[in-house]
């Protein structure tokens, strides 16, 4: 399966704030999307502190490179930048505040990181991932997956944004398998578009307490679904308090 290419990385984090440029063609077809994700019966032992972290605490317990075999970790270059994406549809304004590296309700700290595949250094199908932790006050946390649970409910055929760098449009949201780390966890693949190709975004957000996760990597060579390693998300969650 394709990975999003090391070239692209950057432009990753553009399409990711800054819209993802031209929309698709109309005749792509569009599916709806499969029933909400619910926490994984085997997560259900996992317990919190739930504690809110403030922005030097997330530093802390960020992956860094050693934590998960064969990823170096990153700091993402520009990573407080936030996207100005707004969805024409309210139902939708979850995701896309999600693709603006903004998840709503807005978090009291967030830090950013970079993580690559150091085993397919030099590919083009390299695996590059960025990562967004993100503290809530109490309860907050759990607003943040029930809003996108909601969105991928309601808009399977997709939504179109304005406010980037002109309007976007995203013509499939489905779910996919989640992880199985956390509290509660969900995936689903957003389908863009970056110069006029289809692009996938894949997205995996696992709650621990009153912290969230955003994992997120995107195609550009083949259009199929990139996939982000399952150890990522679980690494992740257990150095969560």
């Amino acid at each position: 399966m394709k990975k999003a290419a090391t070239a692209a990385a950057a432009a990753l984090v553009l399409c990711l704030t800054a819209g993802c440029g031209t929309p698709p063609s109309g005749n792509e077809r569009k599916e709806s999307a499969s029933p909400r994700p619910t926490p994984d019966a085997a997560n259900k032992h996992v317990t919190s502190t739930g504690e809110t972290l403030g922005k030097g605490e997330l530093e802390k317990v960020a992956l860094v490179s050693g934590d998960v075999p064969g990823f170096a970790v990153t700091p993402l270059p520009g990573g407080g930048e936030t996207g100005k994406e707004r969805s024409e549809q309210p139902e939708c304004q979850a995701l896309a505040a999600v693709i603006n590296g903004a998840p709503e309700p807005a978090p009291s700290a967030t830090v950013h990181r970079t993580l690559m595949d150091e085993s397919e250094e030099g590919k083009d199908d390299q695996t590059v991932v960025t990562e967004i932790l993100t503290s809530y006050p109490q309860g907050s946390a759990v607003q943040v997956l029930q809003g996108v649970k909601d969105a991928i409910g309601a808009c399977g055929r997709g939504l179109r944004t304005t406010g980037g760098d002109g309007p976007s449009t995203y013509t499939e949201v489905k779910e996919l398998p989640a992880p199985k780390a956390g509290q509660e966890a969900l995936a689903y693949q957003v389908t863009g578009s970056f110069e006029g190709t289809r692009v996938p975004l894949v997205f995996q957000l696992v709650r621990t307490g009153s912290t969230v996760v955003i994992f997120y990597t995107a195609n550009f060579i083949d259009a199929k679904t990139p996939e982000i390693p399952a150890r990522l998300a679980t690494a992740q969650a257990a150095k969560l308090p």
